[in-house]
């Protein structure tokens, strides 16, 4: 072995600080250097991107130098993804381990994700992933009525209040709580007419806007069209106002969860700070019932989504709810895996880099055997 692994980085954005790096990096980096590796950053923009000769050379200087690589990319840094995710692939198809494989950020970071664990225990089975037809050629996903969004939505919105999430987009943008303003109107037997006057609330500031659903609809299409284009339609949860519980794992190793509590009155429902919700940081033991069993579900999700490695960086984003005998169950709303911070609450972040590292030589060590 090497004994050597690369950060990708993307260059500027508002991730950064003062030195250029992502605040948590830096640590890591460190962290390997205290254990006797060696680690170095590497980044990347669109121009290397675009240029083949340069973005070959960035391949084979960490494949021939390298152990594996650990993803910082902030997902909208790049609008070249794919061409960083192809020289990502072949990093791992040339031996290197991937933290995370490219697959593995598309198949958990993706909207969509809740759809392929819909019918577990972790999502209902009322939730629809949207794209059109063209996106859903280019993922390889057979497109049929339930994933045509103007034929769907309207019934789906007949039977109760819904979220719909974009596949794009951070901080709550494009992601919609939609009710109807006649809360009479609710017939699980039929599909709404275009001229229903409904309510869309936005999490981005929980500003609400009263719409036609026809006129949201047609909205809401541009978030299907391009890459990665996609709307999930899931079943809104009030309970979300007791807060929204994030787990913070590394690797199989939940770390800290993150208690999100919306802002309150009116028909505030987002769990960013932006919006003004207030977050409070526990460790895992307060919440030991939902850490025993979302660590449970793990081979499930593992197997829905690729088969791939679990991320090294990722978290788990949880809502409440109440089960059929009046007891409390937690539902599943987001994953995230493309490029998890902890920079926050900052007195963690010099031991959480330790466990990264960690848990990095442990990872690299056990595939390179």
């Amino acid at each position: 072995m090497k004994k050597n692994i690369v950060f990708f980085e993307a260059r500027g954005g508002s991730d950064k600080g003062p030195d250029g790096y992502r605040k948590d990096t830096m640590p890591m980096v460190n962290a390997l250097k205290d254990k006797g590796w060696s680690a170095e950053v590497v980044f990347f923009d669109d121009e290397i991107l675009r240029d083949e000769a340069a973005r070959n050379e960035i391949y084979e200087r960490v494949k021939n130098t390298a152990d594996g690589y650990v993803s910082r990319v902030n997902p909208g840094n790049l609008k070249e993804e794919k061409l960083y995710f192809d020289v990502l692939r072949s990093l791992c198809e040339a031996g290197l381990v991937g933290m995370p494989h490219p697959d593995a950020m598309i198949g958990y970071g993706a909207k969509d994700a809740l759809t392929k664990l819909a019918c577990t225990e972790l999502v209902p089975d009322d939730t629809y992933a949207y794209y059109d037809r063209q996106e859903a050629a280019r993922i390889g996903v057979a497109w049929g009525d339930k994933h045509d969004f103007k034929k769907t939505f309207p019934t789906t919105l007949a039977k109760g209040e819904r979220v719909l999430k974009q596949n794009r987009g951070s901080t709550g943008e494009g992601i919609w709580r939609v009710r109807l303003k006649d809360a009479n109107g609710y017939n699980s037997t039929q599909s709404l007419p275009l001229d229903t006057k409904i309510i869309c609330t936005e999490a981005k500031d929980n500003h609400s806007e009263e719409r036609e659903l026809g006129e949201f609809m047609d909205f809401c299409e541009h978030y299907l069209v391009g890459d990665n284009g996609m709307l999930v339609d899931m079943t809104f949860l009030p309970r979300i106002k007791e807060g929204e519980i994030r787990i913070l794992m590394l690797y199989k190793t939940p770390v800290y969860v993150v208690h999100k509590k919306p802002a309150e009155g009116g028909d505030a429902f987002s769990a960013t700070l932006f919006s003004g919700a207030k977050y409070r940081y526990d460790e895992p033991g307060v919440w030991q019932g939902l850490i025993d069993w979302f660590l449970s579900q793990l081979p499930d999700i593992r197997a829905r989504l690729g088969n791939y490695d679990l991320p090294l960086i990722w978290t788990a984003d949880f809502i409440l709810d109440t089960d059929a005998n009046g007891k409390d169950k937690y539902v599943l709303g987001e994953i995230n895996c493309s490029c998890v911070g902890f920079t926050s609450p900052e007195e963690f972040m010099a031991k959480i880099a330790v466990m990264v590292g960690d848990n990095i030589i442990n990872i690299v060590s056990e595939k390179k055997v």
